[in-house]
């Protein structure tokens, strides 16, 4: 780390160096080092977070509050701007322009005008005039009677003394305080390229940390370890298993159909047992149909009967 100016950078400076710049430059440049890498490394990690903050939170909710914005408020103050506001204010205009403004230009025309040119003619030769001629032979020679005296008061009084003040007093200090702001100056820029070096190398060095502990042995488990686990788990355990549960599945599903034909079959008897082949309710309705026939023409012959014994 070059903490001393080179020689082309004394060359190029228009003053030249004193002892004072000399003694204040190493250590000025040493605490400004001490003091700036911290802050050096804070700031990196601000603008990374910063960074990550606006491209994963606030560029969307900005996107989401533009689109809501847009369709809550522009959409509308639009369509209010364009079909109510332009409208009434097109007809106040109108009225305005018609009630008020036409009347005015009138009133000013014909009345305003000429008043106005009477009053200032007056104001001319009662007012300006007299006052022109006060000015002039008055006021001007006092007034620059009194501007003399108060200049050279003020002269002797301010000027020369702030003049001997600037000249023997504030120059010389400005000057000490400008070779100090600016030794200052140049050791905070040293010390924040510097620190802006130290905080790359040390991200540089957390980052190959962080791979060679973390990201390479895990990686090296998942290819060494955890893979060829997965695969004999998967090919021991979870494809017999999977053969099995498709072979019980088809199994019960085999089983079910059997168990609902078999309670198909166990309904259908049971129907032919209370109610017959499908063709037999025809059959009982037309034995029905006989039977009160039989019992009519039983009926008539028993009637028959006892009317010949009679």
């Amino acid at each position: 780390m070059d903490l001393q100016k080179k020689p082309a950078d004394r060359s190029a400076r228009p003053d030249p160096e004193g002892c004072l710049v000399v003694a204040l430059r190493l250590p000025v440049r040493i605490v400004a080092f001490v003091l700036v890498v911290p802050v050096r490394m804070a700031w990196d990690a601000l603008v990374v977070a910063g960074r990550l903050l606006r491209d994963a939170v606030l560029r969307p909710c900005g996107r989401a509050l533009l689109w809501l914005g847009e369709v809550l408020v522009v959409r509308p103050l639009g369509w209010l701007w364009r079909y109510i506001v332009v409208p009434v204010a097109r007809a106040l205009a109108w009225l305005v322009r018609v009630l008020v403004v036409t009347p005015l230009v009138w009133l000013y025309a014909h009345v305003v005008v000429p008043v106005a040119r009477a009053l200032a003619w007056l104001a001319h030769w009662l007012i300006v005039v007299p006052a022109l001629r006060l000015l002039e032979w008055v006021l001007v020679p006092v007034g620059r009677a009194i501007g003399w005296v108060l200049y050279w008061t003020g002269r002797i009084l301010f000027v020369l003394p702030a003049l001997f003040l600037h000249r023997w007093v504030l120059v010389p200090v400005g000057r000490v305080l400008l070779v100090v702001g600016r030794e200052i100056r140049d050791a905070l820029g040293h010390a924040w390229r510097v620190a802006g070096y130290v905080s790359l190398a040390v991200g540089r060095f957390l980052g190959v940390l962080l791979r060679w502990t973390v990201v390479e042995p895990a990686r090296w488990v998942y290819r060494t370890v955890l893979t060829p686990v997965g695969h004999v788990v998967r090919d021991a355990v979870l494809r017999p298993a999977s053969q099995a549960a498709r072979a019980v599945g088809r199994t019960a599903r085999q089983a079910l159909s059997a168990v609902r034909e078999s309670a198909r079959q166990a309904r259908a008897d049971v129907r032919r047992l209370f109610l017959g082949e499908p063709g037999a309710p025809r059959e009982r309705e037309a034995v029905g149909r006989r039977e009160p026939s039989a019992r009519g023409a039983r009926t008539l012959g028993s009637s028959t009967t006892a009317l010949t014994k009679d």
